[in-house]
């Protein structure tokens, strides 16, 4: 046998076994990874009436998709309500519940035993009330406890006779339990009449009179679309409080300052997510995603602001919050990749 004849049948031998890998590996049938979330399905709410919340909340159900969760529609119910539908277990998680405004709210549903806040989802919150910056510079109202002075009160009376209008918070938010209380703290009632409308209608409202040159005093918080018009330190400044007054006793020794030192009285929040006790228990992934996953509070507020502008529908949130995993894609895929390996 000569020697190219040797060579060219160990070439053919050659590629009849790489035929055979090749063949082998194409008639195997690729497994998918399993995904933690196969087979399970996810119950999201948020504020009724508040579709500001839907964009965190949506934001956290693509992180719980891509870990193969199912989301179902997101309900909607009253701040009361929701707490009380994740602690039965009809509501999976929250990712809007106020730490600590709405602490109470918590405990009434049925506690730690029932419920796990998790994660810090959106640091940095501030509440308080502000005023227009003309009046806070040419009368010197610095501090709410000012308005117990009928001729200062009598400024922001929207009919210019009375007493002074505070546009303020909703019932049933938990921001209203604080100024209810702090309008007794603050001996405040014989000269302040606290309105508790619809949100944004007393936020529309406020921000047209501003513009007709009137002056406003309401109660706010952030992430809000309204200090992105009324620009805090341009437009309006906050007020300060005499000292600091909250319904939770246990809550007095939480800090209530702006970061500049002034006392606004409310303390500063956190929107963390409140999930199911027995839900985390068999989802550790959705555990561990909870806790790693975190939104700059301006993000929130950039969103509220394109709200506000008309974008209002659920896909327009939708696609929000698509493009906020786009811009934080790497930071969302080590949480989703960290989830995964708490599954294991």
């Amino acid at each position: 046998m000569t020697g190219r004849t040797i060579w060219q049948q160990k070439r053919l031998f050659a590629w009849v076994v790489v035929w055979a890998i090749c063949s082998t590996l194409a008639s195997t049938p690729v497994v998918a990874q399993k995904l933690p979330g196969d087979g399970a399905t996810v119950t999201m709410g948020y504020t009724v009436g508040l579709l500001e919340e839907r964009f965190q909340n949506q934001v956290v159900a693509l992180g719980l998709e891509k870990l193969g969760y199912k989301v179902k529609d997101m309900v909607q119910m009253d701040v009361p309500a929701l707490h009380l539908a994740v602690a039965q277990g009809d509501v999976d998680a929250i990712a809007a519940h106020w730490d600590p405004l709405q602490q109470a709210f918590l405990d009434k549903a049925g506690g730690t035993d029932k419920l796990s806040m998790v994660g810090n989802l959106v640091p940095g919150c501030l509440q308080g009330y502000l005023i227009d910056k003309r009046t806070y510079d040419q009368y010197k109202v610095h501090n709410i406890d000012q308005l117990t002075d009928p001729k200062i009160a009598k400024l922001f009376s929207a009919s210019g006779e009375g007493k002074a209008d505070l546009a303020g918070c909703p019932p049933g938010w938990g921001c209203e339990r604080v100024v209810e209380y702090q309008m007794d703290a603050y001996k405040l009632r014989p000269t302040v009449t606290h309105h508790q409308g619809q949100f944004d209608v007393m936020a529309a409202d406020t921000v047209s009179r501003f513009k007709a040159g009137q002056r406003v005093l309401y109660y706010t918080y952030t992430p809000h679309w309204i200090s992105q018009v009324l620009v805090p330190g341009r437009d309006v400044e906050w007020l300060e409080v005499p000292f600091t007054a909250l319904p939770d006793k246990d809550q007095m020794g939480l800090n209530t300052r702006l970061p500049d030192g002034r006392n606004v009285g409310f303390p500063v929040n956190t929107m963390r997510i409140v999930a199911n006790k027995a839900f985390l228990k068999k989802n550790p992934a959705a555990e561990k995603l909870f806790e790693l996953m975190t939104i700059p509070v301006a993000d929130v507020n950039a969103e509220n602001w394109e709200l506000h502008l008309g974008k209002t529908s659920y896909d327009d949130v939708l696609l929000a919050a698509k493009k906020w995993v786009s811009n934080h894609q790497q930071g969302f895929d080590k949480w989703i990749a960290a989830a995964m390996q708490a599954a294991q």
